[in-house]
């Protein structure tokens, strides 16, 4: 059977899912559901879809018949609830980008639609499916370490990455999408659950917003980039981060697609100076951290340290797993095994389809991920999708816990006798 797809929203997110579909030719798209006109329309011609499959609001489409398989949810972060409740309600499969939703109280909403109507729900942490993860997990799982004590993870953001999508993009405020750790780094707190294998037992964090504050902004700075007198020496100019990507046809779909879509020098150059891309990083407009350290432990003592920062070159995330008969280093490309026993290592090198970026689908990820859920789509075997709503919302519930651990100064333990959900200071 071929799979067919609902797009809602068509935003970035929602339109890199719906080419990958296309170019592997693993599902079809026939209809698509966003309210800014140009997007929604750009999106339908892209795929020739008839005035009938389109539509102005994910309601008009929840409002009728099924018109596809599954649907794909890419609206913003606070938007993620009701159409996908909705949806599921419809008997629509449900792909949901991550976060599954800001608050616990919608996450819990989402998941038990989709148990109501006995629909295949997956969640976009993509780092599970990569041919790098799957392998790190099965040196885990089949003893090559010996049973693992302790992981250190570093996601490294990148200085201009942060500075588009976390000061000036739209995950910059949290009132308006949600916290840093939710938004960003749910997939590595998923992720190192997924690698250790073991509930967390209890967590702590720490971190804030150090640089992009208005007292670290220059004396001789101006508000906007194009017309800033010292805007050729900040490291953070909109001008020197955007027009390095004219001319390129994938980091213009990402980030330039963000900015607006008359992608030239002329129409960046419009965005930068009316648009809150080419604000100052210094004005304040953003309140979500810039660093963070989560220090988690799980079930049975083995311990793991997260670092997320803005302040390094783009890249894949570094991990090292540390076990009692050997450890693993990995950094995306290649993981190393260092055997104690004979004292030797091995290397196991991958080759990821272009970098860690959302340009580049996350080095590869972001395609293996959609031909898990179209697969179980078309199978019936959820078995096939390892993000489902039981993992996610066991990882929302962690980040939120460490969330509250960062704001009171305490250690958050994830406590089962009093419900599996809930969270409560250690004392």
């Amino acid at each position: 059977m071929t799979v067919t797809l609902a797009i809602v929203g068509a935003g970035a997110r929602g339109a890199s899912y719906a080419r990958i579909a296309a170019a592997e030719g693993i599902a079809a798209v026939t209809t698509v559901a966003d309210p800014d006109p140009v997007r929604r329309q750009a999106l339908a011609d892209e795929f020739g879809l008839p005035p009938d499959r389109v539509f102005a609001d994910w309601t008009e489409l929840a409002a009728g018949p099924r018109l596809a398989d599954a649907a794909i949810v890419a609206t913003p972060d606070r938007m993620h609830a009701e159409p996908a409740v909705a949806l599921a309600d419809r008997g629509y499969a449900l792909l949901l980008e991550k976060p599954m939703a800001p608050s616990e109280a919608d996450a819990r909403r989402i998941v038990d639609a989709a148990a109501r109507n006995d629909v295949l729900l997956a969640v976009c942490h993509v780092l599970r499916y990569t041919a790098y993860s799957l392998k790190l997990k099965e040196l885990i799982v089949s003893g090559r370490i010996g049973d693992v004590v302790s992981v250190e993870h570093l996601e490294p953001v990148g200085w201009w990455h942060h500075a588009h999508s976390y000061v000036r993009g739209q995950w910059g405020v949290e009132a308006e999408s949600s916290s840093m750790l939710l938004a960003k780094s749910c997939h590595d707190i998923d992720w190192l659950g997924h690698v250790v294998g073991k509930p967390v037992r209890q967590v702590s964090s720490f971190g804030g917003l150090y640089h992009f504050r208005p007292e670290n902004k220059p004396a001789e700075a101006g508000n906007r980039c194009v017309s800033c007198p010292i805007e050729r020496s900040c490291a953070y100019s909109a001008v020197r981060i955007y027009e390095r990507f004219l001319g390129d046809p994938v980091f213009e779909r990402w980030p330039l697609g963000v900015l607006t879509d008359d992608v030239t020098p002329a129409g960046v150059t419009k965005a930068l100076t009316d648009g809150p891309y080419g604000e100052c990083v210094y004005n304040g407009r953003n309140d979500v951290v810039d660093h963070q350290v989560v220090n988690l432990e799980y079930e049975g003592g083995a311990t793991a340290s997260f670092t997320m920062t803005a302040f390094t070159g783009l890249d894949f995330r570094k991990t090292r797993v540390f076990g009692t008969r050997g450890s693993l280093e990995g950094d995306g490309r290649t993981v190393t095994l260092h055997d104690f026993l004979t004292d030797t290592r091995e290397v196991f090198d991958f080759d990821p389809d272009g970098g860690a970026s959302a340009a580049d689908g996350h080095g590869g990820a972001d395609n293996e991920m959609l031909r898990a859920f179209v697969a179980a789509v078309a199978s019936g075997d959820r078995e096939l999708v390892s993000s489902g709503p039981a993992e996610t919302l066991q990882s929302h519930l962690v980040v939120w816990a460490a969330e509250h651990a960062r704001h009171t100064g305490t250690v958050v333990r994830m406590d089962d006798a009093v419900t599996p959900s809930a969270a409560v200071v250690a004392g």
